[in-house]
């Protein structure tokens, strides 16, 4: 946490230091002031939703029934976050995963998933029906999902309008091979090549 904090504090500097050698002192100075503060809080929250666990996600956070929005993605941590290039480049990984997930058939009418209090879930990815029995643990966002196609481990994230549900890259193939039965597919190549491509990556659904 002490890490995380001092990371945002040199994002907020560097933002007002930018913006104060641009513009320069009074009364200009205070709308830069204002445009640095955005700036900066805007830095703060896209990296708190590209590294997974720095917004902790709770049991209660995660109830409830959650639809496909756009493919989802984050690291494992703040360091493979840098070393990859930062929040661009989690925003262009996005952009590489939507025309692989249309060709698997993904989209918000046929991808959905509800966890319940009572520890069941039941889902649909791409029209396949999966339910099963889960556990969270708060401590690391790992989600546990036993059912009768599959066992899978995933990653919660909170996001600002819902929240992630990532994989690791083998985990999401072995998902999609078995609930689209797209083994041997070319549509699913591209989650391979990105898993060969940046260190602690995971990907999946960002959901609302």
């Amino acid at each position: 946490m002490k890490k995380l904090m001092n990371l945002f504090a040199a994002v907020a500097m560097m933002a007002l230091s930018s913006c104060g050698t641009q513009f320069g002192l009074g009364t200009q100075g205070t709308t830069t002031s204002t445009t640095a503060n955005t700036d900066a809080n805007t830095a703060v929250g896209n990296i708190l939703q590209s590294v997974l666990g720095l917004n902790k996600m709770t049991q209660s956070n995660l109830i409830g029934t959650w639809t496909y929005n756009q493919p989802g993605c984050a690291f494992s941590s703040q360091q493979l976050l840098a070393q990859a290039g930062g929040e661009v480049v989690a925003t262009q990984i996005k952009s590489q995963l939507k025309p692989t997930f249309q060709k698997a058939g993904i989209n918000s009418g046929n991808t959905q998933v509800t966890f319940k209090q009572d520890g069941t879930f039941s889902a649909k990815i791409a029209g396949k029906a999966w339910s099963g029995n889960y556990t969270f643990d708060e401590a690391t966002s790992k989600i546990q999902m036993t059912g009768l196609l599959l066992n899978i481990n995933c990653y919660a994230k909170k996001n600002a309008d819902g929240i992630g549900i990532l994989f690791e890259a083998s985990k999401l193939l072995s998902l999609l091979q078995t609930m689209s039965t797209l083994s041997g597919n070319s549509s699913t190549q591209g989650i391979g090549d990105l898993s060969k491509t940046y260190d602690g990556l995971r990907i999946g659904f960002d959901m609302k």
